[in-house]
């Protein structure tokens, strides 16, 4: 298969699809004030072509912030594009369009990966489409753009998850995910008087969810938002850790950026060297692929910030580019592996 790559920091469609001929599916990323004129260029430029998009900022070498970026896929792969609406409320009422695009490009084993860009309701998205997924081995990676605008062929939409399916013909596809924290020592806590709804913690340990962050971490109130780059939360589930972010403190509570239920056991995470783990991402791909022809990703806006703030970025996409093949990806709002959904993360699919 191939991918493509191109961008205009000055919002220029045009320049940014020079060099794109025949694609067989397009990923557009726009700024919120141009996105709908965007979607509406880029279907009258590639008139029929499968497509996706959302409000967000993009990224090969160097990022696009405000401008516009086009990720094609041409040759060796067949695709399907489409939009389940509705997911605040009715997640599942339309999953049988899922059905039908996965028997369209009628996936191999290993060689089909699903792309997500979803408005909200993430973990319901996820679950609603997970059995159907693995069913069909297909692998699933995304996220959460902006302010909440989509589109898929052509049309836009706000309460939606927009998804694009993408068969490589002529090797194989896989996901991953780079997590760049790790748990700060024994700390555990128990989650209470929760609020599923806004992704709300109300007590920790019986006590207030704001204090007993703050003692644990030596912090004023007005710092908590800022710590979350260093010490997010870490929701256990199993053997694995999922990272939540915090947004906001609410009275005595903390509102995150992913859900936490009652009676969930959470716990603090640090920094790990993330020169270390990029490296080891590299290394873990390496040994899964000898060819690479595109690697497509979403790095979380708070791996965005902190990456920028200890001058980064560059260099660790400049790392990631040494895998060979295509480069490419978008900041989310929330990220997706599979099922999981996932906060101040990276993942990513290569193709064969």
């Amino acid at each position: 298969m191939k991918q493509l790559f191109g961008m205009s920091k000055s919002g220029n469609l045009s320049e940014a699809v020079r060099g794109i001929s025949n694609p067989k599916g397009l990923i557009l990323f726009s700024s919120e004030e141009n996105f709908e004129r965007h979607v509406q260029e880029l279907e009258k430029l590639f008139p029929g072509v499968p497509s996706i998009g959302c409000v967000a900022m993009s990224y090969d070498t160097s990022v696009c912030e405000t401008g516009v970026s086009v990720t094609a896929f041409t040759e060796g792969v067949e695709i399907a594009a489409n939009v389940l609406p509705n997911v605040s409320v009715k997640p599942a009422e339309h999953i049988k369009r899922l059905a039908e695009d996965i028997s369209k490009v009628r996936p191999g084993r290993d060689n089909t990966v699903v792309i997500d860009l979803c408005a909200g309701n993430d973990a319901a998205v996820l679950t609603t489409m997970d059995g159907m997924l693995k069913r069909n081995s297909i692998s699933l990676m995304g996220g959460t753009g902006a302010p909440g605008k989509l589109s898929a062929n052509g049309r836009c939409y706000e309460d939606a998850v927009v998804y694009m399916i993408v068969k490589n013909v002529n090797g194989r596809a896989k996901v991953y995910k780079e997590n760049i924290y790790k748990p700060m020592g024994d700390i555990r806590f128990v989650a209470s008087k929760t609020d599923r709804a806004k992704y709300y913690i109300g007590e920790l340990d019986g006590k207030p969810a704001k204090n007993v962050y703050m003692n644990a971490l030596g912090i004023k109130e007005e710092d908590i938002t800022s710590q979350t780059f260093k010490n997010p939360f870490g929701k256990i589930v199993g053997n694995d850790i999922m990272i939540v972010s915090i947004k906001e403190v609410m009275g005595n509570g903390i509102a995150c950026f992913r859900q936490v239920n009652d009676s969930d056991v959470l716990t603090l995470l640090e920094l790990k060297d993330y020169r270390q783990v990029a490296q080891e991402t590299i290394d873990e791909i390496k040994a899964d692929f000898s060819r690479i022809s595109g690697v497509f990703s979403v790095n979380c806006l708070f791996r965005y910030i902190l990456f920028n703030d200890n001058k980064i970025w560059d260099d660790y996409h400049r790392t990631m580019t040494a895998l060979g093949g295509c480069y490419c990806g978008f900041v989310g709002y929330g990220e997706h592996y599979n099922n999981q959904f996932v906060n101040q993360s990276m993942t990513c699919v290569v193709f064969e």
